[in-house]
């Protein structure tokens, strides 16, 4: 049974929409929807989350429909859970939970079960009052009093120790990592973003001539996947499939997945693969642009690409999204149609970024030019001795280089200090 609510300020239309995932939802987690309850409230009942009509109808539902789990599309408090659990006799399930127990499903490295039983620990920790209330100290009576808040601080101490181990687990995690990104400064680095299920494993897949894991299912793919792309005949690039956004996304997931979404902040440039054959995937397009926003990430430059477009309804669909989203890349991936525009697209947007510039560093400093020549495109290089007062007859490298912005800024503060220097563009001017 899935029970939602029209809150002041939302439409019905997008409820409906947030239903439909729902059920989505519940299917992937192994469950057969029997019946859906949405009321519209000006505001949330404080005891039961619905008012007290809506909760005596779905008591009635779940009986009639012999349901023996009820999805509800928000996250309720504690108390409002074990009330609304109390009036209609089965269990409950929150949005959060199910997404929770889709990600334990789902995940199969150790990286991302680690982020999975963090996020549950967190999760459930708010909630141990509803599991220990046949210990509860409230009942009258000689033989009642139980344990049960001495048993629930004992539980969350245990769990805190947990979320502590756990946490310098994916510490450790996130340090290698970090190592590993170093590697892989000299190229420019492509993130696939967008809502779950938008095909963007398939296109990983389609442009990398790779096989990862790639269903038509929500959360298919939890760990980070890198491979590396050519978009043209010497213009690598490493390409990353990353977790896929929903609504509601818990806010304790994306924080355990720290680590693995790093990869989109330590991105050069996006591309955020729209599902094309989806309704109201304007509303999709949003949810991601705010999920980017929190991790940080918004202002990167961003390449739009529409996938299944073999899946339209009709041609006039396909002309009125490249009218609205000039800039956009239009593909399907399955099919490998509209894979040779798309890597132009993304070559020009990752050049679009680049600076192009000169530098003159003395060849003793062999850290300098390994450096140089590990984050940059050395276009041309010449060894001369430059007889001024910065660097007195000693020998130079002239270094001709096109790099990412981030990258430049990062070597300001070399070409400040000492005998290294920038000079104009065109190669011979002197400093």
């Amino acid at each position: 049974m899935l029970v939602g609510v029209v809150r002041p300020g939302s439409t019905r239309a997008e409820v409906d929409d947030s239903m439909d995932e729902l059920a989505l939802l519940a299917d992937t987690a192994g469950a057969d929807v029997v019946e859906r309850l949405v009321q519209a409230v000006d505001r949330l009942h404080p005891a039961t989350w619905l008012g007290s009509g809506k909760v005596a109808e779905l008591a009635a539902l779940v009986k009639e429909t012999s349901a023996d789990l009820v999805v509800l599309d928000d996250d309720l408090s504690p108390n409002q859970i074990r009330n609304l659990e109390k009036e209609i006799g089965i269990k409950l399930v929150e949005r959060s939970g199910l997404i929770l127990d889709i990600f334990a499903r789902n995940a199969r490295s150790a990286t991302a079960k680690t982020q999975v039983e963090l996020a549950q620990l967190e999760y459930l920790r708010t909630r141990l009052t509803r599991q220990w209330t046949h210990l509860s100290r409230q009942k009258g009576g000689i033989g009642t009093k139980g344990p049960g808040e001495t048993q629930i601080e004992t539980d969350r101490r245990l769990i805190g120790h947990r979320i502590a181990t756990l946490k310098l687990r994916l510490d450790e995690i996130d340090r290698q990592r970090t190592t590993q990104r170093k590697g892989r400064q000299r190229y420019v680095r492509v993130s696939l973003v967008g809502y779950t299920n938008a095909g963007k494993s398939t296109l990983m897949n389609a442009l990398a001539d790779t096989d990862v894991l790639a269903e038509d299912r929500l959360f298919a793919t939890l760990d980070a996947t890198t491979r590396l792309v050519r978009l043209a005949a010497n213009k690598p690039v490493l390409l990353s499939d990353t977790v896929g956004f929903i609504r509601k996304l818990p806010h304790r997931l994306i924080e355990s997945f720290k680590s693995t979404l790093d990869e989109v902040r330590e991105s050069d440039v996006l591309l955020h693969v729209i599902d094309a054959s989806r309704p109201r995937f304007e509303d999709q397009m949003q949810v991601v642009r705010e999920t980017l926003a929190e991790l940080g990430a918004e202002e990167k430059p961003t390449l739009l690409v529409f996938n299944k477009i073999d899946a339209l309804d009709s041609p006039d669909t396909m002309r009125h999204l490249r009218e609205e989203y000039a800039d956009a890349a239009f593909v399907s991936a399955r099919r490998g149609i509209g894979l040779g525009p798309l890597r132009t697209k993304v070559l020009a947007v990752a050049e679009a970024d680049f600076v192009d510039t000169v530098v003159c560093v003395p060849v003793v400093d062999a850290k300098a030019i390994a450096h140089i020549r590990r984050v940059a495109e050395v276009l041309s290089e010449e060894f001369e001795v430059l007889d001024d007062e910065q660097h007195g007859g000693q020998p130079v490298a002239r270094m001709h280089i096109r790099l990412a912005k981030h990258h430049y800024r990062d070597l300001q503060p070399m070409l400040r200090t000492g005998r290294h220097v920038e000079v104009p563009a065109d190669g011979r001017g002197r400093p």
